[in-house]
């Protein structure tokens, strides 16, 4: 008997995913490719859509060939930052700029002049100046740089919803993909910005569909619901909000830490917008305030000169047990350092040198995520991805935030699995597993 599942593209930068989940969200079946990257006009590299097109379209049919399984409903998620230009025959005009591609000066410079300037700017639409990380900005650059191609271009589609409609035909816009940091939405407002209006481009961005939409699409025979896709770090938090009413901030770890409240509506002030903060918005459509830290990329570094200084293989210090002796918490102290400065030598141990190294990085998450906190009603922190296994950074987080209860939370794929949630009545009448999130508990006094 087939199993009912539904199927979910998690397309990251690197590594694009195919995942399976059955009716209690555990994943059935998986399967991961590494695409090569093509170069823009300019031999910047970018994304290639006709092979990502080409890895959904052979995907799909391997799976719908599966006889093990009954494909209920297909889903998207991506990374943000990303548009592709449609011509009046739904095709792509141009590669898909890379967010990293370096941004005119003086282009930059017209636009915020011409808009309140960068400060009022970057307060209405709750994103710190990125360049073409804030997407929109993209599309402005082919106004006045490309005009020729602007009256070429129908549509434009953010990633997520692009790769929904190669498979159901439909063209929209989700409100997490406008929401990660495009310089497309005013939060103040609730609304997109003015200068869409002004700069007569709001009419090729697609209509605005809810998150949770399901087209009814068929595909070479097989009929089943299609979701329209959303923003990876907004389908992240989507299994927490669905578990827990209570209020919460996540923090995602991975290279970079990104702390998520969801429950702090208070605009961003002048300080939290010069410390990296900026706001999503959730699925449901209410902002989600963040802010940042490059810890994971900072302990990799350190591990490698530890492990190097001490003679030590790397992976002895994924295991590492947390000692509490190995550090003076009695008389700590919340000033940052730069640990890569740390003389290593003043160390009995390598376990001592890894403690004081996790607890920097402590002390930075204190600041980055207290910026998060101020103004909110939240006596929670959940910890997702590599750090959540680290009982040193379990525990000193506990111990640094004394007033809040910490759970280290895991779960398999929590962008796949969010991603499929919001599609969950494709299963029929089924309700929700209690169990999607598993928690544990830490706490030193």
């Amino acid at each position: 008997m087939k199993i009912p599942v539904i199927a979910v593209f998690d397309i990251g930068k690197t590594n694009k995913k195919l995942l399976l989940f059955n009716e209690y969200y555990q994943v059935v079946f998986e399967q991961s490719r590494n695409l090569a990257e093509t170069e823009d006009e300019d031999g910047f590299p970018c994304e290639d859509l006709d092979s990502l097109s080409l890895f959904v379209f052979d995907t799909m049919r391997s799976i719908f060939s599966n006889t093990n399984f009954d494909i209920r409903a297909v889903n998207f998620s991506s990374y943000g930052a990303s548009l592709v230009y449609l011509d009046e025959n739904g095709q792509p005009l141009t590669p898909l700029y890379n967010y990293l591609k370096p941004y005119s000066d003086k282009l930059l410079e017209q636009f915020y002049s011409n808009y309140g300037g960068k400060d009022e700017f970057a307060y209405k639409t709750a994103s710190p100046v990125l360049g073409s990380l804030n997407s929109g900005m993209q599309l402005y650059r082919i106004k006045y740089e490309r005009p020729e191609l602007l009256d070429k271009i129908k549509t434009v589609l953010h990633l997520p919803q692009y790769l929904s409609s190669l498979i159901s035909g439909k063209l929209y816009t989700d409100i997490t993909s406008i929401g990660c940091h495009t310089n497309f939405w005013d939060f103040s407002k609730n609304e997109y910005h003015q200068w869409l209006i002004d700069e007569d481009l709001l009419d090729k961005l697609a209509p605005i569909a809810a998150s949770d939409e399901q087209i009814k699409t068929s595909f070479e025979g097989h009929f089943f619901d299609s979701g329209i896709g959303l923003h990876d770090s907004s389908a992240a938090l989507i299994p927490y909000l669905i578990s827990f009413t209570e209020p919460f901030v996540l923090i995602s770890t991975g290279t970079w830490c990104i702390s998520l409240n969801p429950f702090n509506a208070s605009p961003l002030t002048k300080e939290e917008l010069e410390s990296d903060c900026l706001c999503y918005l959730q699925y449901k459509g209410t902002p989600v305030k963040a802010s940042r830290l490059f810890a994971g990329h900072e302990h990799e570094q350190e591990v490698n000169r530890i492990a190097e200084y001490y003679g030590q293989p790397k992976s002895r210090f994924e295991e590492m047990s947390f000692d509490k002796s190995l550090l003076n918490l009695e008389n700590i102290e919340l000033k940052e350092e730069d640990f890569s400065k740390q003389d290593l030598s003043v160390f009995s141990s390598d376990a001592e040198a890894y403690h004081h190294l996790i607890l920097n990085l402590i002390k930075k998450q204190k600041r980055s995520t207290q910026l998060i906190l101020n103004g909110s009603n939240v006596n929670r922190i959940f910890v997702d991805g590599g750090f959540s296994k680290n009982s040193i950074y379990m525990n000193l987080l506990s111990f640094i935030f004394p007033e809040m209860e910490v759970f280290a939370a895991s779960m398999a794929q929590a962008t796949a699995m969010g991603t499929a949630l919001v599609v969950h009545q494709s299963l029929g009448d089924i309700p929700l597993p209690n169990d999607l999130i598993e928690l544990k508990f830490y706490s030193i006094k």
